[in-house]
């Protein structure tokens, strides 16, 4: 095979958040030489690469279409690559490894190749090891389930030899990353290494090599011996957040540097299953344990003060790992034995079923997982051993997800991911209590007490966990708190789900007066998780605003003598003697506004912010309407506005494009003569309106997607994209721009015949909006010299805050 047939392979790391990594590189632009989109491509589909499974729960529920992207990569890949999906498995929640016990190494290797399994419905055939920690009782693990091969850093191999019968010969400065590695095992199997290109990779990551998509092409081939055969292999390995986040526009340099590959034949584009599959390795490798790729010390970052840091301060220190890695070591080791007992009560075999859990893990409905316990139980189990058997196995979960390994990665305890994995430890220490009767949370405290802060405000350990993580902790009674509060605004309904929760509500009353408003009902609460039940009388008083007050208890047979007293205060519209009955009936369980959800708390505090700022938008309204004149007059003179009535023109104006923008219906042309308006008078717009913009538009370019060769509604779009030219818009038309070009290409394989000649002009008049060259086969008889084949006020996609990168006849840009 010629050297321009060589494979070349780039494999991507998913440490990365779902926007600033993962969507973008789904649907990368390549442009044309007069900057227009000729092609949007998914990266996913030619590169190799890993999502942690936690992270893909997330999108899956919160970010759809990045997840299906993700899918639609892999699928591709496998059409692309001999059936061999690039998508690799990852251990469940990334905790390092050669840390863990081996009952957690097997659990964490098992979860993370059965939730591959369903969301790719393929098994896999590669396994991405957390920060590459590794050590023979992983690489053991992973071939005795089917694993073929993992990838590691170069300096991770110790030594190689060429065959059974060479000499192994110890390797001081790192290994060929061009070819695939055997590495032989105790129990007689043995496993498939790749090591990555170390200095390249480096260079990826910190050394601006994605400036550019050519020099980046340019710069992997570069690395193959023009010597050597034709089955040298290149690959890179970085974390996701390199395309896109780390570096701005490294995700189109990631795009261009393949297109460049395949369109100028400089190699032959692959991905790990394929390659091991095609050649498989005859070099024997032996690795250093206990090592990783972001630890210079081995895996000392995640357990000691070793000077592995995120940089930046360098008087504090990381003294803070090693006592709170004994902590939970300690905890878990405590819980293991009565875990153990408590659970063979239940079932078959305790760690049996933990291993399968997560088939109840991943797919939640009461059916599913009844089968996982009648598969797993010793008995048959009435259902309060059937929620104590789920205590028991969550808890479990939760001792696991307090070794997510970022806990320890960065510098400081106070940190969101330090503060993370103790929440999973309490919860862990909370199930435990429940289940039983035991107190662990004192004496896991005692142990934080240890763990010391750079912060002197924030204290040690304990006092980490009082102010970040015991405020945070929630039980069944916060959850109903949650329910009665949110039910109060958006309605209260025979059954509903609150995230992994089931409600049914059995009763309900409302007593209104005025602006006094109490409701009071019974209602049970059930976990998806566990299914434990609660059921509960709740009163909610609300005297208007944000002044609101609930109460939360187990249900009682007096509860209608509460509802009677009720009825007389609300009637006499004593607020006050609502309230006091309230703090006598449910004692100290008195919730509030700030005991809703995260979501929903700024959800409805917006909305009640919202209706009083309606009685601010008719004062300032009037303020506007009765001095438009003398604004007007003031502007002429180029005099400054008081401040009353530039607040009062700047809010006004800005309330009135924001409805207009959000009422379907309203002419899009007003939002242009407001703009107008505000221009003329010097008054600034809130750029904040930008997102109801981007609703609008995306609602709209969705609307029309599902009926694509409705004129009417293709006639309407242009006008609204055109409004992204203008400010304050300035929109990202990202999303749009992905609807369009997946339209033309649905629409691109039809017949000329089912598209009229006026559809393709607007269609084309907004291909030209949005910055997108329209496909030839859909151009027909548009002329190009045609009026309508003209690009009209096409804009250039907004530019990149570093200079163009150009390649070549084609350009990537943002």
């Amino acid at each position: 095979m010629s050297r321009r047939s060589r494979p070349v392979h780039i494999i991507i790391g998913t440490n990365a958040s779902p926007r600033s990594a993962t969507v973008p590189n789904g649907a990368l632009r390549i442009l044309d030489s007069q900057h227009r989109i000729s092609k949007i491509v998914n990266n996913y589909s030619r590169i190799s690469f890993n999502f942690g499974p936690t992270l893909l729960s997330w999108m899956e529920e919160r970010a759809p279409e990045g997840y299906e992207t993700i899918l639609d990569g892999d699928r591709e890949s496998r059409r692309l690559f001999s059936g061999h999906g690039s998508a690799l498995a990852q251990a469940y929640n990334h905790t390092i490894l050669p840390l863990s016990n081996s009952r957690d190494k097997r659990t964490q290797i098992l979860w993370g190749i059965k939730d591959f399994q369903r969301r790719f419905q393929r098994d896999p055939e590669g396994m991405w090891l957390p920060e590459t920690a590794v050590d023979m009782e992983t690489l053991e693990l992973l071939s005795g389930e089917g694993i073929k091969f993992t990838i590691l850093a170069p300096r991770q191999a110790g030594q190689l030899r060429v065959d059974k019968d060479s000499p192994w010969i110890d390797l001081e400065y790192g290994i060929d990353s061009r070819r695939a590695y055997a590495c032989s095992l105790p129990s007689g199997r043995n496993i498939g290494l790749f090591f990555y290109d170390g200095a390249l990779s480096t260079a990826v990551a910190f050394e601006r090599l994605l400036l550019g998509g050519e020099n980046f092409a340019r710069r992997l081939v570069s690395r193959f011996d023009p010597e050597g055969d034709s089955a040298q292999l290149m690959h890179v390995a970085t974390d996701g957040e390199t395309y896109g986040h780390h570096h701005s526009h490294g995700d189109m340099a990631l795009a261009y540097a393949l297109h460049y590959i395949e369109e100028n034949k400089l190699a032959r584009l692959t991905n790990y299953g394929e390659y091991f599959a095609m050649h498989p390795p005859t070099h024997e490798v032996r690795i250093h344990e206990n090592t990783s790729w972001s630890c210079m010390h081995g895996v000392a970052r995640w357990e000691n003060d070793c000077g592995c840091n995120s940089g930046g301060r360098p008087n504090w220190n990381q003294e803070w790992r090693r006592p709170l890695r004994e902590a939970l070591d300690w905890l878990r080791d405590d819980l293991a034995p009565i875990f153990e007992d408590e659970a063979k009560k239940l079932l078959m075999d305790p760690w049996l079923a933990r291993d399968e859990y997560i088939a109840a893990v991943l797919d939640r409905p009461p059916g599913s997982v009844d089968r996982f316990l009648t598969k797993q139980a010793a008995r048959n189990l009435h259902p309060d051993e059937q929620v104590r058997a789920l205590r028991l196995l969550e808890m479990q979960r939760h001792l696991m997800l307090m070794y997510t390994s970022c806990g320890w990665f960065f510098d400081e305890p106070t940190g969101t991911e330090t503060v993370q994995v103790l929440q999973y430890a309490a919860r862990a220490v909370q199930l435990g209590q429940q289940l039983f009767g035991v107190d662990w949370e004192e004496k896991f405290l005692e142990r934080l007490e240890a763990v010391r802060s750079n912060i002197a405000e924030f204290g040690n350990g304990r006092d980490i966990y009082e102010r970040f993580v015991r405020p945070a902790m929630l039980d069944l009674s916060g959850v109903a708190a949650h329910y009665a509060i949110s039910s109060f605004f958006d309605g209260y309904h025979s059954s509903d789900s609150i995230y992994a929760y089931q409600t049914d509500l059995q009763d309900v009353q409302v007593f209104e007066s005025g602006k006094l408003r109490l409701v009071a009902g019974t209602a049970r609460i059930a976990s998806n998780v566990t299914h434990a039940l609660f059921e509960f009388n709740f009163s909610v008083l609300h005297a208007g605003g944000h002044n609101l007050r609930a109460g939360i208890c187990q249900t009682h047979d007096d509860f209608a003598e509460f509802i009677e007293a009720a009825r007389g205060r609300v009637s006499r519209s004593d607020f006050t003697g609502c309230s006091r009955l309230l703090d006598q009936y449910f004692g100290s369980e008195i919730y509030s506004l700030k005991s809703l959800f995260r979501d929903q708390r700024h959800r409805i505090v917006s909305e009640i912010v919202n209706s009083t700022l309606e009685d601010i938008d008719q004062l300032y309204g009037d303020v506007y309407e009765q001095n438009s004149a003398l604004i007007a007059f003031l502007r002429d003179l180029q005099m400054p506005l008081p401040p009353i009535l530039r607040v009062s023109s700047e809010f006004v104006l800005g309330n009135e494009i924001r409805r207009c923008l959000t009422v379907e219906g309203n002419d899009i042309n007003r939002v242009r003569l407001l703009l107008d308006t505000a221009g003329q008078y010097g008054i600034s717009i809130d750029s904040s309106i930008k997102l109801a913009f981007h609703e609008r538009l995306d609602r709209v370019m969705d609307r029309w997607a599902r009926n694509p060769l409705e004129l009417e509604a293709l006639t309407q779009l242009e006008p609204l994209v055109a409004l992204a030219r203008v400010a304050p818009f300035e929109a990202d038309l990202w999303q749009a721009q992905n609807t369009y070009y997946k339209v033309m290409i649905t629409v691109t394989s039809l017949k000329p015949s089912h598209l009229s000649v006026s559809w393709r002009q607007e269609f084309r008049k907004l291909g030209d909006c949005l910055g997108i060259t329209v496909s030839e086969p859909l151009l027909g008889t548009i002329g190009a010299d045609s009026p309508e084949g003209r690009t009209r006020n096409m804009p250039t996609p907004q530019a990149p805050q570093n200079p163009t990168i150009t390649t070549g006849s084609l350009e990537i840009r943002n």
